[in-house]
């Protein structure tokens, strides 16, 4: 009898067997070169590893399946343009092992539903298409025509076209982001919800807000360059470690580092170059000068207290704040001030939990330079106060006039290597209107102007029935989102969903009545059309487009590519209604790009500019103080403090990845940086609040959260002591996104708030 689809999202509630040791000093080094080698000569052939080795990252190589963070535009390095966590993602992608039709056979939805997320994405790459029917207990081979047709028949028995969601991935290349949302616009649907209204939604709803783009403003160079940079709500260490390497040359060029973060990362305390021999011997670069313990969503209150001081300093000398730039360049500078004076200056440090002391070293270091970058990621982003905690930030900058100058402004490090350039070519829910106009003129057809559903609205959707049929372009769906339990209710509603995939994921195990796994060529693999070997593109963190080829022969030949199955898809979908020759594009990957460069700003002469062996960066207003506001200028903004308190057993929980971890793809058990070996299922604690509930080390105990009156649990998790502010705590996800509400999510942005979950403690 097989098990409820639902049933299936939730992870084991099994120990494993938890060590625990000292966290290191210094990250990288030896140790990260040890990580690599294991995880390359256990799950890759040595000879693809090898050849993968010398094109990751490189001019003419392929683009690296991990974080966004950019290559250097000249000089990259000859051991290897890759970290460890990179690697990582190659051998996961790249792993020897294949899944065929036999695995399938072998093992029911229900019993893969039991392994750790770890051993389902070690099972091995998906080598040909698979169906599961309506009932089944086992997923069995199906044709690539079948699988269209069937997709194609469920997207044409619906009543409206807005009951399909279309969800993506930031894996997705520019080329197949491009033509997917324009396969679904024509359909007659703007449901096109990704991972970008999971992490940085918030921050291109502020910065767009403030400074008239969504992305950041700065430069590799300008990191270089910067005279302080503030990291804050970000980990460099674990989630782009190739950061460490701008951040160190940041400090050899005499620059200043403030860490603002609730937990003391190893990354942001030491940084070992694995790519330095000399550093390797000496030890390594000291990165924080000043490490902020920040409390959990503390970030408007520890921003606040440094603006009132500057304030403060300024009405003292008036040589603080760059008036030249604010009259110039700024709007909203009285109203700002006028408000910022309302808030008392030791209620704000109070609320942000740090002492005095740690609070002037770093502010110290904020007023005596005007050349200064904040880098920031998930950690101000998963509130319900995130716009704010951006735009305070913003204020911040644009005070000290760091704005549009070498060596100054905002950074947003993206999570995934092409999440920037999906949203860029169209991948959104509410695209402008002269973006929809651009494409009833190139196509014929009128997209549909409907705000569509970003992820929270899609789930709610399914939940309700509105939506039957769930499309993922990439990506591990269930194991993303918040409220476990709830979004898999959710997609067990639909009557189709379809995952285009590399590898088996707890998403292909949670479904509708029907379901479909569709597996795709990988980043590091050649994509073999009529025209010859194809090229594709992506856009890094900082606005760069660069091409990105694969390197290995496909590890099956019934694979597709994610162009391929788009157009093949639409063709199937629409039939004699499209005015658009689809499998056209499939044979020629130029053809895309020359309508990308009609449709979409910025992409003039794109084929001749992406053979640029570093690529070409697109137009960003902010870098050149054009700010296209509605004003023409920036704006300062006005935000208040979080309003949450909290009860006497509550703690403040956010979710936090492992080392051995990149999203939901989890590399192994263990969290090197923080001395957790063997274990996922655990919770870190600040040892006073241990001491409070009679908690020991190790002790196994239940978590809940509740809010709006519904109660959610997760079982079984392991109590660890920790640095970490009083009444805080953090888990590792997807084990504790079942705690984290649906609801509860960033005003204006709709991101889910798991970085700040009250939650209660049970034995």
């Amino acid at each position: 009898m097989s098990v409820p689809s639902k049933d299936n999202a939730k992870t084991p509630e099994t120990f494993t067997s938890l060590k625990v040791s000292t966290p290191p000093k210094t990250s990288a080094g030896l140790d990260a070169i040890k990580s690599s080698v294991h995880q390359v000569s256990k799950y890759m052939k040595p000879l693809d590893a090898v050849k993968l080795a010398f094109k990751i990252n490189q001019k003419g190589g392929f683009d690296c399946p991990g974080c966004a963070w950019p290559d250097p535009d000249d000089e990259r390095s000859s051991l290897g343009e890759y970290c460890e966590n990179g690697i990582k993602a190659i051998a996961e992608e790249a792993q020897k092992n294949l899944i065929d039709s036999d695995f399938f056979k072998k093992h029911s939805v229900s019993q893969l539903s039991s392994w750790t997320d770890f051993e389902i994405g070690k099972s091995g790459r998906l080598s040909r298409p698979m169906y599961l029917p309506a009932g089944a207990t086992h997923y069995q081979p199906i044709t690539w025509g079948e699988a269209f047709e069937k997709v194609g028949k469920h997207l044409n028995a619906l009543d409206h076209p807005d009951e399909a969601i279309f969800y993506t991935s930031g894996r997705t290349t520019n080329e197949a982001a491009f033509l997917y949302q324009l396969f679904v616009r024509e359909f007659g649907t703007s449901n096109l919800p990704d991972c970008s209204n999971m992490c940085h939604e918030a921050s291109g709803s502020a910065l767009s807000q403030t400074l008239g783009i969504g992305k950041g403003s700065v430069t590799l160079d300008d990191l270089y360059k910067a005279e302080l940079v503030i990291v804050i709500g970000q980990n460099p260490g674990t989630n782009h470690p190739r950061m460490l390497t701008a951040l160190e040359k940041c400090k050899t060029n005499g620059g200043k580092i403030i860490a603002v973060n609730p937990l003391p990362e190893v990354g942001l305390i030491k940084f070992t170059n694995p790519q330095n021999p000399l550093k390797l011997i000496s030890g390594g670069t000291t990165i924080a000068d000043v490490h902020v313990p920040i409390s959990i969503n503390g970030d408007v209150a520890f921003l606040k207290a440094i603006l009132l001081k500057l304030l403060e300093k300024e009405e003292e000398s008036a040589a603080v704040f760059d008036k030249e730039f604010i009259e110039g360049y700024t709007d909203g500078y009285d109203e700002f001030i006028s408000d910022l004076k309302r808030y008392n200056f030791e209620d704000c440090l109070k609320l942000s939990g740090i002492s005095e002391n740690v609070f002037n070293e770093a502010f110290e270091l904020i007023l005596n330079h005007n050349k200064i970058i904040i880098c920031w990621a998930m950690g101000l982003t998963q509130h319900v106060n995130a716009v704010d905690n951006i735009r305070e930030l913003v204020n911040l900058l644009l005070l000290k006039g760091s704005i549009g100058k070498e060596g100054a402004g905002t950074c947003p490090v993206r999570g995934h290597s092409n999440v920037q350039g999906d949203r860029t070519v169209g991948i959104w829910e509410s695209a402008p209107q002269a973006f929809l106009d651009r494409i009833e003129n190139k196509y014929g057809f009128k997209p549909t102007s409907k705000h569509g559903y970003s992820v929270i609205d899609a789930i709610k959707a399914m939940h309700e029935k509105k939506a039957k049929v769930f499309f993922g372009l990439g990506g591990n769906f269930i194991s993303a989102v918040p409220d476990t339990s709830y979004s898999a209710e959710a997609l067990s509603n639909c009557n189709l969903t379809v995952h285009v995939s590399t590898k088996l994921n707890r998403s292909h195990l949670v479904t509708g009545k029907e379901a479909l796994i569709l597996p795709c060529l990988g980043r590091t693999e050649k994509d073999y059309q009529k025209t010859g070997v194809q090229i594709q593109s992506v856009e890094n963190s900082m606005g760069i487009v660069s091409s990105t080829k694969g390197v290995l022969e496909p590890c099956s030949d019934l694979l597709m590519s994610e162009v391929a199955v788009v157009c093949n898809l639409a063709y199937a979908t629409l039939k004699g209604r499209t005015k658009i020759n689809w499998l056209a594009y499939v044979d020629d990957y130029n053809m895309v790009r020359d309508d990308i460069q009609e449709v979409v700003e910025g992409f003039q002469d794109y084929n001749s500019k992406l053979m640029q062996p570093s690529g070409f960066y697109l137009p960003n207003g902010a870098r050149t103080r054009e700010f296209k506001t509605n004003t023409g200028k920036a704006h300062f903004s006005i935000n208040k403090l979080p309003g949450w308190e909290l009860k006497d057993d509550e703690l403040m929980m956010m979710t936090i990845r492992s080392h051995d971890q990149f999203n939901t793809t989890i590399y192994g058990l263990n969290d090197r940086y923080r001395g957790i070996y063997n274990e996922r299922r655990i919770i870190f604690m600040n040892r006073d609040d241990m001491k409070q509930r009679g908690l020991r080390e190790k002790q196994v105990v239940h978590l809940k959260s509740n809010y709006k009156g519904v109660t959610r649990e997760a079982k079984n998790f392991k109590v660890v002591g920790y640095e970490i502010p009083k009444n805080c705590c953090a888990t590792y996800f997807p084990e504790t996104n079942v705690l984290v509400p649906l609801d509860s999510f960033a005003h204006t942005a709709k991101t889910p708030a798991s970085k700040s979950v009250k939650i209660t403690i049970e034995t």
